[in-house]
């Protein structure tokens, strides 16, 4: 039964991940190299965060729920923070990739870069919020043995998964609005990565959790869709599996071999 838990959960949390992974990511050098520049500004904002943390903990004495909320927003604060950093030094290397380009244009896109590396916060955001859930999934122990709710591990397998997307989903929202110099989009970025991890300090109370936060990683999906220059039409043409015609030319000879008699 732990088995099954622990292979459920982790297919839960990181399967759309895995999925995007190795169908958009895998096969291209670049975006495998931006993955991996994505997770580190994450584990980069992490170390802070922990340092951070740690000497509150010192200079305080104490670890109530206050100081918990307050270090739970810096290190959003801290996540935004290296996601801006791994803008500015995305936008460098792709204007260094398009002046060593032979057409004076990049192998790749700063809207892919800014897709494979929200992709990326999202991945080794969620494996350092539910590594220790799986590894207690496995086994031995019953969950809710004691009253508490059941559906721990399966809400917390969902959450990883919904925190993977939206990660994602920012990256590109926020990289757009660095690009185009809008404060808004940057704000409404900060503050639903805010809302999400405060909504977590409801649980157990799964409910007023679990739901809002998909609500909001659907409507950050709709958003980041057309920011990244998604349309309805696009969708349907997806969906239909039609190509369109591709013109040709062809070319006939004036000279023509007589029939045969």
């Amino acid at each position: 039964m732990g088995a099954a838990v622990f292979f459920g959960c982790a297919a839960i949390a990181f399967g759309p991940a895995a999925a995007l992974v190795l169908l958009t990511v895998a096969a291209e050098p670049l975006r495998v190299i931006v993955l991996v520049a994505g997770a580190f500004f994450w584990l980069l904002s992490l170390l802070a965060a922990s340092l951070l943390w740690f000497v509150s903990v010192q200079l305080s004495g104490r670890e109530d729920a206050a100081l918990l909320l307050l270090g739970a927003a810096a290190a959003v604060l801290l996540q935004e923070l290296c996601r801006f950093a791994c803008f500015k030094l995305l936008k460098k290397a792709d204007e260094g990739l398009a002046t060593l380009s032979e057409d004076g244009r990049s192998p790749i896109s700063l809207r892919q870069m800014a897709y494979v590396s929200g992709l990326s916060f999202g991945i080794i955001s969620g494996v350092f919020s539910i590594v220790n859930i799986l590894a207690d999934s496995a086994g031995p122990g019953t969950v809710g043995i004691h009253g508490d709710s059941p559906y721990y591990f399966i809400t917390s397998a969902f959450l990883t998964m919904a925190l993977v997307l939206l990660h994602t989903f920012w990256g590109i929202i926020f990289f757009d609005a660095c690009e185009r110099r809008r404060a808004g989009g940057l704000g409404l970025v900060v503050g639903g990565h805010l809302l999400t991890s405060g909504l977590t300090f409801l649980n157990p109370w799964y409910e007023a959790s679990l739901g809002p936060i998909f609500i909001l990683t659907l409507c950050t999906g709709l958003w980041a869709f057309s920011t990244a220059g998604g349309s309805f039409r696009n969708v349907l043409k997806c969906l239909s599996c039609k190509q369109e015609p591709e013109g040709q030319v062809m070319l006939y000879s004036a000279l023509q071999v007589p029939p045969e008699e």
